[in-house]
């Protein structure tokens, strides 16, 4: 292998110590996450000429922000550590050892949405449409935090790009954080922007969202390590790439549902 590849130095957990409080490099990307999605959810209230005030979306923030934590937790222990769950259902509550899945998430999200929605009387569809164009920063945060972690690392790679990491064997490997920070974070947050410029049929951003970042999670797992418990299932696929799916087909229902719609 080259030796000019980029040997990943080893870096402390804990980003920031303040006194006793210790916070880590994930728990602060969560927070740049969370930060950037107030800021740009105010902005999209003060375009929104009074759909939105800034105190209701606040309250779906909040909804969605423990849709994710709740969501995720689930979704990691059931889709990647159900057996660990079986040998001790208290797995599901020890957070603190880490495990999160962005599947679900998204069904954590989808939940707080239609919560929302119903409480406040409001479509399902424009909710989705409001807090989608949020998440993007948020997710290629996350994959910021994987890299400086040094975790969810790619396959072995003779490519110039590859990167070896401390805790992954002396062989460079893809840096997969940094491909889906670019594609899920960057380009899909461009995409909802760009998008979102005009008035879409309800629906329509959020199913770009589902779409987009389905394709392009099943695009980067090509270059992902798999789960090594659970390995390549089906087909020769990985687990996020058979759990994208589902997103990728229910995008394109809800924007064709949105564009039949709004052609009636």
């Amino acid at each position: 292998m080259p030796s000019s590849n980029f040997v990943l130095p080893v870096i402390d957990p804990i980003a920031i110590s303040i006194g006793p409080l210790d916070i880590r490099w994930y728990g602060l990307m969560y927070l740049v996450g969370f930060v950037f999605a107030f800021w740009m959810a105010n902005r999209q209230c003060d375009r929104s000429n009074g759909l939105w005030t800034r105190e209701q979306a606040s309250d779906l923030l909040f909804y969605g922000f423990m849709g994710v934590i709740l969501g995720g937790r689930a979704g990691y222990v059931f889709f990647y550590q159900f057996s660990q769950f079986l040998d001790n259902p208290l797995y599901l509550f020890r957070i603190w050892e880490g495990g999160m899945s962005f599947h679900g998430g998204v069904v954590g999200v989808v939940t707080a949405i239609i919560f929302y929605a119903l409480k406040n009387k409001r479509s399902i569809l424009s909710v989705g449409d409001f807090i989608v164009p949020l998440l993007p920063v948020g997710l290629g945060a996350g994959r910021i935090g994987n890299f400086i972690n040094s975790e969810l690392w790619g396959r072995v790679t003779d490519s110039p790009f590859g990167i070896v990491f401390h805790n992954a064997g002396p062989l460079p490997r893809h840096p997969s954080q940094l491909y889906e920070f670019a594609l899920e974070g960057v380009v899909l947050f461009i995409m909802l922007v760009m998008f979102n410029r005009k008035p879409r049929p309800a629906g329509s951003v959020a199913g770009l969202f589902l779409l987009g970042y389905g394709v392009f999670r099943i695009i980067v797992e090509f270059a992902r390590e798999p789960d090594a418990h659970l390995g390549f299932l089906t087909f020769g696929l990985t687990m996020g790439q058979i759990l994208s799916v589902p997103m990728v087909i229910a995008g394109i229902a809800l924007i064709v549902y949105g564009y039949q719609k709004q052609a009636k």
